[in-house]
């Protein structure tokens, strides 16, 4: 079963997970973040995560309160895709920067991250989510922004990630 465990803290993440459920249809739980136990993580044959990022990209306190749980984990061998939200215009100089946090955290519990994205048609200063020039570490999403174009950035990732959807 493919699980979606997502942190907000204004529900875009939320309906974001809740999107990408319906588009994969059967076989698929999504879990807050602060409900998630440690089997939720260990017994998904594939994981996506997704986060907001807050403040001065900070985590979301769900998500913050979730780390222990996070370095718990042993995640060697398990595939995850990452999605992201933020706001490039009004966030730009930490744009996502969640999104990157949760990457580091996650590769170093030995996770293999799929699902990488162009940095292509978005307009910030600086990125933890940028990886590597030009590369997202998962799908990034600005419904402040750039709302209208969030299905067919989904969908492409989707595709991209498909193989691993279980």
């Amino acid at each position: 079963m493919t699980k979606i465990i997502y942190a907000t803290q204004t529900g875009n993440t939320e309906n974001i997970a809740n999107q990408i459920a319906q588009k994969i249809g059967e076989n698929v739980d999504v879990v807050d973040i602060a409900n998630a136990t440690k089997d939720d993580f260990e017994e998904a044959d594939f994981l996506i995560m997704g986060t907001s990022t807050w403040g001065e990209g900070e985590l979301p306190d769900e998500l913050e309160g979730a780390m222990p749980l996070i370095e718990s984990l042993d995640l060697k061998n398990n595939n995850i895709a990452l999605f992201g939200l933020g706001d490039q215009e009004e966030y730009g100089e930490y744009f996502v920067n969640a999104l990157g946090i949760l990457y580091e955290k996650l590769k170093n519990k030995g996770a293999n991250i799929v699902g990488f994205t162009s940095t292509d048609g978005y307009e910030y200063d600086e990125s933890k989510a940028e990886i590597e020039p030009g590369v997202f570490c998962g799908l990034v999403l600005d419904e402040d922004n750039q709302d209208d174009l969030t299905e067919q950035r989904v969908d492409r990732w989707l595709e991209e990630i498909k193989p691993y959807i279980k």
